[in-house]
Order: structure tokens, then sequence, then C-alpha cells
């Protein structure tokens, strides 16, 4: 009987040491599973939070990031990417030639291997518009040499390569424009030394031809001067408010003799208006619009000075000439450096070349535009705007006389 009482006894504790352990385990269990799901919970937040910051870097690099599996297939491409080559599909799942239809590129990903899984080369983009790009590709490989991913970085140099082509122009043109008056000159005094200063008539025309070119070559420096200190922001405006009738009145007085030795007649169409600028500057803007208008127009002609008001704070001037015009393509070009529709005509008239850009720079200080309408055969007019005077109000209706619908003068030609 004791026996069994004590069998039974140690079974039940066994069951009660069975049980606790189980409850234990059970515990054990649960914190083990609370803690792994805290965990992955962090996980997960933590790779959420990775993701979200590299597409944040992604998407506010001004570098295009394409991404390339094993196949040449798009895993990813960002914003700037998309900009910059404007694929006509979205990229994601595309083959690379699908996407930018460059072959160069594709050569580029070819060469990429183990020994060299990195190559920067420098490549254009037909556009359009065109583009000049420094693409940046990598690879990763496993170790038995597969591909695992592509990426390519695209810098646009475009603006450098841009710049770099202006100067080069720039020099040149700079180089041809002053070779040519040297070159007179320096065959004139030639002519002078080598006998001619016996002739009185041929010395005569030597030294003034020296002269016209010493001239020319001041001239020109004086512009590139002028336009060097308008692009480098040097030139502080003194502006002011002035009477633009009055003060286009003034300068057409100035230009009459220029004018009458053409037959030239001139009119102010100007509503008396008060206009914010600096004088001297707006100066420069009406003589080279006039002295264009005198020279590249019509002999016996008409040029016309006028304004509307476009705008309250805005007054938008005019100088129209009755000439020959200039044709659609001049209009885009007529204010760079150096550019002329008639090289010849514009040389042997004393132009530099540099007048519209500076005119184009003066506006662009004053926060105004510049730009040209023309029609072969039907003159040109050439516009401009400038700020009205803060204290000149709004502007009334402009006067049927400044409707003028002649156009203005053409540039350096």
């Amino acid at each position: 009987m004791l026996s069994w009482v004590l069998c039974a006894l140690l079974l039940g504790a066994l069951v009660g040491v069975h049980l606790a352990w189980r409850r234990r385990h059970l515990h054990l269990l649960e914190v083990h599973q609370r803690a792994r799901a805290r965990w992955e919970a962090m996980h997960l937040q933590l790779a959420e939070e990775a993701q979200t910051r590299l597409t944040a870097v992604l998407h506010n690099l001004s570098e295009g990031i394409l991404l390339l599996d094993e196949e040449n297939r798009v895993v990813l491409a960002n914003p700037a990417f998309r900009t910059l080559l404007q694929p006509g599909m979205p990229p994601e799942g595309q083959t690379l030639m699908a996407v930018t239809r460059w072959p160069e590129l594709g050569e580029l990903t070819a060469q990429l291997n183990p020994d060299q899984p990195a190559l920067t080369r420098e490549l254009v983009w037909s556009g359009p518009p065109e583009r000049w790009l420094r693409v940046s590709a990598a690879a990763l490989f496993q170790a038995d040499g597969r591909r695992l991913y592509t990426i390519l970085v695209f810098h646009d140099v475009t603006r450098i390569r841009q710049l770099e082509r202006v100067r080069q122009e720039f020099v040149a043109n700079v180089s041809h424009e002053l070779r040519t008056p040297l070159s007179h000159i320096k065959g004139y005094v030639e002519t002078l030394l080598s006998g001619a200063a016996t002739d009185p008539a041929l010395q005569l025309r030597c030294l003034q031809t020296i002269a016209r070119n010493a001239n020319r070559l001041e001239l020109l420096i004086e512009d590139l001067l002028t336009l060097a200190q308008l692009e480098s922001g040097q030139v502080t405006l003194q502006l002011q408010p002035l009477s633009l009738r009055e003060f286009v009145d003034k300068m057409l007085q100035e230009f009459q003799p220029r004018a009458a030795a053409r037959r030239v007649s001139l009119e102010n169409a100007v509503p008396p208006w008060t206009v914010q600028a600096d004088p001297l500057r707006l100066e420069q803007v009406l003589a080279n619009l006039l002295d264009n208008a005198i020279k590249y127009g019509r002999t016996e002609g008409h040029v016309t000075v006028w304004a509307r008001a476009d705008s309250p704070g805005e007054v938008t001037v005019a100088v129209t000439d009755d000439g020959p015009g200039l044709p659609p393509e001049a209009c885009q070009r007529v204010f760079e450096r150096f550019y002329r529709v008639d090289k010849a005509r514009s040389r042997e008239q004393g132009g530099t070349g540099l007048g519209l850009a500076i005119v184009k720079h003066i506006v662009q200080r004053h926060g105004g535009r510049v730009w040209v309408e023309s029609r072969p055969g039907h003159g040109a007019t050439f516009y401009f705007t400038l700020p009205r005077a803060p204290e000149s109000g709004p502007p009334p209706d402009l006067p049927a006389t400044g409707q003028a619908t002649t156009t203005p003068t053409a540039p350096e030609r």
C-alpha cells in the first residue's frame, strides 16, 4: 500500500515538473517569437528607411543613373536620366538599346570585363537636343566571370562644351578681325618705307588708309572691353527716371547729319513716357540701333523710333527702317558676337560685329529683353524693353502714331 502511495506521489511530482517545464518552454518560445517579430519589424523598417534614402538620393542626383541586369535590361532609371535622354517608353524592363537607341553606349558596356570593370567615355547624344555626356560605366561580376549588374552614370557636360566652342569661335573671330586692319596698316607702312613718301598723293592715300584702319582697331578694342565688362557683371547701372521722348529727340538730333548724308528721314513716335534707365547705357543701345538703321536701311528711306506698353510696368521701344530687311536665319543670330549678314559690307562701313551683342547685354542688365522682326524686302524692327519709372504710373494707350508696323534696322551685316 505504501509503495502505491509513493509511486502516486512520484508520478504527481513528475507531472508537475513536466507541466512547469512546459509552461517555461512556452513562455520562452513566446518571448523568442516576440523578440523575433520585433527584430523583423526593425529590420523591415531599416530596409524601408535605406530604400527611402537611396530613392531620395537617386531622385535628387543631377546625374542620370541607369542600372542594368545581366541581360542588359533596365532595372532602375532615375528622373535625371529620363530628363537627359527622354526615352519614349518606361525604361524598366526594356533593353538598353531599346531605351536609348544609342549604339555607342552598348559598345561601352560590352567592353566591361572582370579585368576592366569600370570605364568612362565622353559621347555625343544626337538628340534632339544634341548633348555631350560623360558616361561612367561599372559592372559587378561573379567569381566565374558572369556579369550580375551594370551601372551607368551620365554627366551632362553640354554647357562646358558649348562654352569651349564659344571661346574657340571668339578667339578665332577676334584674331580674324584684328588681322585684317593690321595687315592693311602693315602693308601701307611698308609702301611708305619703300619710297612712297616721295609721292605726296600716294603718301596721303597711305596715311588715310592707316588712320582708317587704326580707328577700326580702336573701335573693335573698345567694343571688346565694353562687352567683357557687361558679360562679367562689372558694369554698375546708374538708373534714373528718363523722359523717353526727350531722350529719343536728343539721339535723333545727333544722328541727323548721318541720316542727311543718305537722305534718310528720322521720326520720333515715342509717347511722353518715363522709363527707369542708365542714360549712358541707353544711349549706347539707341546709338547702335539707329546707326544700323541708317547704314543698312534704304537710301532716301525712313527710320522711326516708337514705343508701346505691353504691360503696366514695362515699355517696349522699337527702331524701324524700311530697308532690305533680314533673312529668317539671320533674325535668330544677329545678337551673337561677330555675326554679320553681309560681312563685306559691314566691314566696309566700319562695323565691328559687336554692336548688337552689346545692345543685348545692356538691355538684359536693365532686366529687359531684345529681339528683331523682319521680312526680306520689308525692312526690320528691333525691339527692346525697359522698366517704367516707379512714379510714372500705368501707361496710357499707345497713340496711333506709335503703332508703326514697319520693321527696324538690320545689325552688323
